[in-house]
């Protein structure tokens, strides 16, 4: 089968591997859209960082292999053991591996295992016509969830889980920091918990105008003074919860200049290099900064139910290529900012 293959920095190469027996335990997926994450950039032009060059603990694996964690498709084939699945049963994965017998795992809590491991990252993934996964990463998509949503399912997740742990309410003031495919993911998950008092922080013209089209409200940091902002807005008190999807220095600055008191600064950016973080706000009127990783089956299961409810709109920042176009439309289009989320479909028809 043709796949997707990480062989260390800028060298993915498009190439035919075996294709993948299930064992006991698992299913085999064909691929219907697999989506490409800022970590799978990170990985392409700076790694490799996650990927592992020695066996990973939990899957043994390491590189070279495929990539690809932000998937769906259809199960074809089920492995010795396995009930409660269907050949041709439409599903979303949850791409963690994870220990079992760690405190985080013990306690629930399997997204910050201490061995944590990702399908697509520490095991052959899902860019590429067929994979195989553990049957508690399935997760089945109801009839009216195209596998194109199914495939947006992990990131909006991501996005999810991260709105939950700001713990905002109904008549709260929202403010996210980024709108980038995580940042669209949460206003939509802030929308779908029922908060209304959204505002969406973003200095680039392009991707303010895609989100301001989903129906957001948008504050341009270059020409705005945010903090000013938000406190006549909030008549002083700051806001109730902030996500930084950004990952940059100014952004976490400007945000740490609009918490509330005993407020929630939620992170859930990936992080390049070190930042000078001015802790005093903090101090001064006991907020806090969150960290945020990844999502636990309850995230998935109420992303997908709020794409079943018709919640979720691909319109103006979703594109879709072939696997033969993952390095020229995927890599290199995210990285230039030409385009903001780019899901690779395995089969050979042509891009859209």
């Amino acid at each position: 089968m043709r796949a997707a293959v990480y062989y260390g920095p800028n060298k993915v190469e498009i190439t035919d591997v075996p294709e993948p027996n299930p064992g006991e335990g698992q299913v085999k997926i064909q691929v219907g859209f697999n989506g490409i994450c800022g970590t799978d950039l990170h990985e392409y032009y700076a790694g490799p960082i996650f990927i592992p060059t020695s066996p990973h603990p939990l899957t043994g694996q390491e590189m070279p292999l495929v990539l690809g964690h932000e998937f769906s498709g259809t199960v074809t084939e089920l492995g010795k053991g396995v009930t409660g699945i269907n050949v041709g049963d439409r599903v979303a994965i949850e791409p963690l591996y994870r220990c079992g017998h760690c405190g985080p795992c013990r306690a629930g809590n399997y997204n910050i295992c201490a061995q944590i491991g990702f399908h697509g990252l520490m095991s052959d993934g899902g860019m590429a016509e067929y994979t195989v996964v553990p049957t508690d990463m399935i997760h089945a998509l109801p009839d009216n969830v195209s596998l194109e949503l199914g495939a947006l399912v992990e990131p909006m997740s991501v996005a999810y889980h991260a709105a939950t742990l700001g713990d905002p309410k109904p008549d709260d003031t929202a403010m996210v920091f980024g709108a980038g495919p995580i940042g669209i993911g949460l206003w939509f998950a802030l929308r779908g918990k029922g908060v209304e008092n959204v505002y969406v922080v973003e200095p680039s013209p392009t991707r303010r105008a895609s989100i301001e089209a989903l129906g957001a409200k948008t504050l341009d940091p270059t020409a705005v003074d945010v903090p000013s902002f938000v406190a006549d807005l909030t008549d002083g008190n700051g806001a109730d919860a902030i996500y930084d999807a950004a990952g940059v220095q100014p952004a976490v600055e400007t945000a740490l200049g609009c918490i509330g008191a005993r407020k929630p600064l939620v992170s859930v950016a990936i992080y390049e290099k070190p930042l000078t973080t001015p802790l005093q706000k903090l101090v001064m009127n006991e907020s806090r900064i969150q960290g945020s990783l990844c999502y636990t089956s309850a995230d998935y299961e109420a992303v997908i139910d709020l794409m079943s409810q018709g919640h979720y709109d691909t319109t103006g920042w979703v594109d879709k290529i072939t696997l033969d176009g993952v390095i020229d439309d995927g890599f290199e289009a995210l990285h230039a900012g030409t385009k903001m989320k780019v899901l690779v479909d395995p089969s050979t028809g042509a891009a859209s």
